[in-house]
Formats: structure tokens, C-alpha cells, sequence
């Protein structure tokens, strides 16, 4: 069986749902995993914001304003009166449970339950467009299989146990359909896998039922080279490692979430990366199996911030290291990059909510240097160190760019190297002439 999930924008107008079927229904066993319509998820985070704030009219503006366009897509899918009124009635049935929490009172818990909405629409409305089809669909509800422990991280046991339950239970159904994203955690309450999660999700369940093969469809035609917004004639790359691809998700490539290789390398199971608009086209191949002697692709990472340890004492002192990286993780704040001399220590964070106290924190041990606006250019390949070359090349591509740090050996896969945010567009061309 195959694990396909889809998007956003794959699912954003009752057109594309209808183009998403037209790619699932073909008489073969599969697990479908559905985000929210493209652009949900941001007006329900908008509802509350709203709502925390007690100003229940702009929660309200909001709420009728997404429920009038989930109408209008309602028109759009079905033609048969009697699925537009079970999509009627869906709608209506959700958008008064957001309303309801206009008059009481809204805390953390009601806001996951108002994020989880989105997957629940869209999963009903493709599985009622299925029905009408005549297609053997069901839903497999992502609330009786899919949870993370007091950690927030994915109970896989729990998952793999359950998810067989549930499937067990329908066994004459060909498509089955499930939430992406949302979740329960370790209380039973609705949670969620963070932003992006829907990836997360799809590799998860492909990990629990030994999937066949994890699809993952946006609309672009696999992951390229190098980034398209800002180099032009960039090429779809055809296979990748997991490591590569998880070096690519986490330094900036946009169309894989960071999180979700794991799983599948895990479990050994191949994710496909394919495009909606072109279905027949190869995509990208993710697997075990690692291209030799080649700079596969290159991306970057924005809004880093450089934070540099100048000490005196740091020269032959033991548990330095120890002290520096405690502060951060007292802040729960990790780092992307580092780099050592005699007599200081630089680093790199992505996330800058508690910067002010770590740089007050760090000043017990020396000078502190902060660098903001800057990016980190990822170069991922086959980088061991025996390939001749390939450094010369990238640094040969970079030498009339101001280069901040560089880490290279954490990983065979991967260079990173640190530059201000305003030469990234100069910086990505040049790897890309040099390189491809």
C-alpha cells in the first residue's frame, strides 16, 4: 500500500480536489493524507489570535468570511444534490462550533481544536467527492491513531498499534483518507505536529504500515538544484539520499518539511516528491541509495542570527563548551552552526525569541558578539573528504562574497557557510554557474 499526501494548494479550490481524485482513484490501495485548503490554516491561527485577544467581532468577521468561500466550494465539487447538501450541513456544522468560541472562554487547548478544523473539512469534503464517484472511501480518523508524547514527539508504538486497528476495522475500503498535521497528545487532548506537519504525518503512517512507497505531491515538479526564486533555470533533481534530503529540508529547501525524512529513512521506505500539474513526470526520488562523487544541490536558510564567545579563558579550559551550550538549551533555543578557535566560539540560531537572555547569560563567560541578517547557504552532496575538489569549487564560487563562518566535516554530505543576508542572491547564482 501507498501513503500519498497532498497539500494545500493541491486541495485549495474545488477544482484542484477534483484533479486530486482524478490522481488517487486507479483500483489501488492507498492511504491519502489531506491538508487543510490553502490559506485555512492561516485565517484559523488569525480567529485565535482574535479570540485570545477577546475581540470576538474580528474573530467573528473572520469565521463568516472563510465560511462563505468553503460554501462556495461546496457549489463548485459536487453535482449531485444530495452531496452539496451533505456538504452544506458539513459546513455549517464546523463553522458553528468556531463561533461557539465567541462566548466562552479561550485558552491553548481550544486553539489546537481550532487549527485541527481545516484537516477535518477537507478530509470530509474529498471523502463526500469520493462518494459521489462512487469510489469504495473512507476516513480514517487521524484522532484514533496519531499521537505525541509528553515530549511532543510522535509515539511511534502507540501509532503503528493503533493506525493497524483502524484499518483492520475497514477492510473493504480501496481509499482511505486521513488528516494531516493534527494529532492528540499524551493527555488524549488535539494537538498538533507543528506547522508543516502534514509531511510529518504521511512519513509517520508510511513508517507504521511498512508503506510500499510515501508520495508527496505539491506543485513543483520535485526538488531542484538550487533555489527557482532566485536562479533561474534551476533543474528538478531525479534521486536523493535521506541524507541529503534532510540536510536540504533543514537548510531551506521549501517543498519537504525538515522533519519528515526521518521516519521513512527509519523504515527504509522511498518518498517520491511529485507535482500535481504534471503527474507523469519522474519528480524525485528519495531513498537509501546515495549518487557518488557529485554536489547534488544547494539551498539556504534566512533569518539567522551569529552569535560569537570571546574568552580569554577558554584557552585549554575543560567544559567551556559545556557551560556555552547549557545556556542554550536552558532557552530551548538549537543551534545550526559552530565553529572553535583557541579563544572564542562562534554559533548560529534560527530562532531569536530569547536572544536578549542568552547573550546576558553568555557575558558570565566572556565577549559577546551578535550578528543578525544573516543566511546560511547549504552545498549538499557527496562530500567525504577523499572527493578531491569539490571544496575548491565551492569556495572558488564564493570568492567575491564575504564569508562569515563555515562548518564543514559535521556531516559527508553537507558545506555550510554563513553570509549576509544581502548577498544570497549573488551567492546562489555564483554556486549555481560554478557548480551545475
Amino acid at each position: 500500500m501507498k501513503v500519498l499526501k497532498f497539500g494545500g494548494t493541491s486541495v485549495g479550490s474545488a477544482q484542484r480536489i477534483k484533479e486530486v481524485a482524478e490522481l488517487v482513484i486507479n483500483g489501488q490501495k492507498k492511504i491519502v493524507v489531506l491538508s487543510a485548503m490553502s490559506g485555512t490554516t492561516n485565517s484559523l491561527v488569525e480567529i485565535a489570535n482574535y479570540l485570545y485577544k477577546k475581540n470576538h467581532e474580528g474573530a467573528k468577521e473572520v469565521i463568516n468570511k472563510l465560511e462563505h468561500k468553503y460554501y462556495q466550494e461546496v457549489e463548485a465539487l459536487y453535482s449531485e444534490e444530495t452531496y452539496k447538501k451533505k456538504g452544506h450541513a458539513l459546513i455549517k456544522t464546523h463553522f458553528e462550533y468556531l463561533k461557539s468560541f465567541t462566548k466562552d472562554l479561550f485558552t491553548v487547548f481550544e486553539e489546537k481544536t481550532i487549527l485541527a478544523q481545516g484537516e477535518l473539512i477537507s478530509t470530509a469534503m474529498f471523502h463526500y467527492y469520493l462518494q459521489e464517484r462512487k469510489q469504495k472511501s473512507d476516513i480514517l480518523p487521524a484522532l484514533d491513531y496519531m499521537r505525541i508524547d509528553k515530549n511532543n514527539e510522535p509515539d511511534a508504538e502507540y501509532i503503528k498499534l493503533n493506525i493497524k486497528k483502524v484499518l483492520a476495522a475497514k477492510p473493504d475500503v480501496d481509499i482511505y483518507i486521513t488528516q494531516g498535521f493534527i494529532c492528540r497528545n499524551a493527555f488524549g487532548e488535539v494537538d498538533n505536529l507543528q506547522r508543516g506537519g502534514s509531511d510529518y504525518s504521511a512519513s509517520l503512517i508510511g513508517a507504521a504500515i511498512k508503506a510500499e512507497e510515501i508520495q508527496i505531491w505539491t506543485d513543483i515538479d520535485g526538488m531542484h538544484n538550487n533555489d527557482p526564486r532566485y536562479v533561474e533555470k534551476t533543474q528538478s533533481i531525479s534521486d536523493l539520499s535521506f541524507d541529503e534530503a534532510a540536510e536540504l529540508a533543514y537548510f531551506g529547501a521549501k517543498i519537504l518539511h525538515p522533519t519528515s525524512v526521518l521516519p521513512a529513512k527509519l523504515g527504509n521506505i522511498p518518498v517520491r516528491l511529485l507535482n500535481t500539474l504534471e503527474p507523469h513526470a519522474h519528480g524525485t526520488l528519495i531513498s537509501s541509495q546515495q549518487q557518488k562523487k557529485r554536489i547534488t544541490a544547494v539551498a539556504a536558510k534566512d533569518d539567522i542570527t551569529a552569535i560569537k564567545i570571546k574568552s580569554g579563558r577558554m584557552l585549554l579550559a575543560y567544559g567551556f563548551l559545556r557551560k556555552v551550550f547549557e545556556i542554550f538549551e536552558s532557552y530551548k533555543t538549537p543551534i545550526d552552526m559552530i565553529t572553535t578557535s583557541e579563544v572564542g566560539v562562534s554559533v548560529t540560531i534560527d530562532n531569536n525569541r530569547h536572544l536578549d537572555e542568552i547573550v546576558d547569560d553568555l557575558k558570565k563567560y566572556g565577549t559577546v558578539e551578535v550578528d543578525r541578517d544573516q543566511i546560511i547557504i547549504c552545498v549538499v552532496g557527496d562530500l567525504i573528504a577523499e572527493n578531491n575538489g569539490y571544496a575548491n569549487k565551492i569556495f572558488d564560487a564564493m570568492q567575491d562574497i564575504p564569508i562569515r563562518m563555515i562548518s564543514y566535516g559535521g556531516s559527508n554530505y553537507n558545506v555550510s557557510i554563513l553570509i549576509n543576508a544581502a548577498d544570497k542572491k549573488a551567492a546562489l547564482n555564483a554556486l549555481s554557474e560554478k557548480l551545475f
